[in-house]
């Protein structure tokens, strides 16, 4: 039955005064987020406002890649962070792995060696544009989404490489922990040490897993690239290849190019995706 005019139209309305309330007004962000850090199966959250005063927020100036150009932030250093999310040293986190997950569920590990670095930031806000009350961001990426509630920047010159070093935006949540033990089905275990496969298992992990996932686990961005259907079972080898080296040549997506590996590193690539096209795991599968 037709809904009636006047309920329609109240109907309506009141979605448009809840999306007035829901959404963040100015360009600002919303101001009560908080950061959740994940250990062992459980987590703890820290509001914006209490993270920037334990982390000690400063004012920030990088060459942000994302941008391409000179960018200021208010930001506390990454490590201090992480001292204040887990409790834990420096040298403590070298012996982890470290998994940034955003909310449109890109997750990007990095080892914690990595994050030992000087020169790594949480950002709260764009400081030309906000404040810590009332953070602001200018729209990023190919897509201009805000990057609230937090940024991670970087501010070394060879840690301006997005590939290497974690550059996530809107990040939600910091996870410690061992990758192997996160994602356990990822690991081609039945590849002996040193073969291709195994090459190319350390290559997704550094260049893939942010965006896609393998047996349901990873990131959520793009397509798991092994169930239902592994990618290496309905696409040939050599278009693999070269839509992993230039996707834009395909299609106009947010997958970046990745002209940097060689042709030696995609054999590897596509020798794990073989292996692991061995090796199905599909929580996703009706039972």
């Amino acid at each position: 039955m037709p809904m009636p005019r006047r309920s329609h139209a109240l109907r309506l309305l009141a979605l448009a005064v809840a999306a007035a309330i829901l959404l963040p007004r100015d360009g600002f962000s919303q101001t009560t987020s908080a950061l959740s850090f994940l250990r062992d199966g459980k987590s703890r959250s820290i509001e914006r406002a209490e993270l920037a005063k334990l982390c000690g927020v400063r004012k920030i100036s990088i060459e942000d890649p994302h941008y391409g150009r000179v960018k200021n932030y208010l930001a506390c250093p990454m490590l201090d962070v992480l001292r204040q999310g887990f409790a834990i040293t420096g040298s403590d986190l070298a012996g982890f792995d470290v998994v940034f997950r955003a909310s449109d569920g890109y997750a990007k590990p990095s080892p914690g060696t990595l994050l030992t670095e000087d020169g790594g930031w949480l950002t709260f806000t764009d400081a030309d544009r906000g404040t810590l009350e009332k953070p602001a961001w200018d729209p990023i990426d190919r897509r201009q989404v805000d990057p609230a509630p937090f940024y991670v920047v970087w501010s070394g010159e060879p840690q301006r490489d997005t590939q290497r070093y974690p550059w996530p935006y809107q990040l939600v949540e910091i996870e410690l922990t061992s990758l192997e033990k996160t994602y356990p089905h990822i690991v081609p275990s039945g590849a002996a040490a040193g073969s291709p496969a195994r090459a190319g298992y350390d290559i997704f992990k550094s260049e893939c897993i942010a965006c896609h996932s393998i047996n349901g686990e990873g990131g959520k961005v793009g397509p798991d690239l092994n169930v239902p259907r592994s990618i290496v079972e309905y696409r040939p080898e050599a278009q693999i290849k070269e839509y992993i080296r230039n996707p834009l040549s395909f299609r106009y997506t947010s997958m970046p190019a990745h002209e940097q590996l060689s042709a030696a590193q995609l054999d590897a690539l596509v020798a794990y995706f073989r292996q692991m096209s061995l090796s199905k795991h599909d929580p996703g599968k009706p039972q």
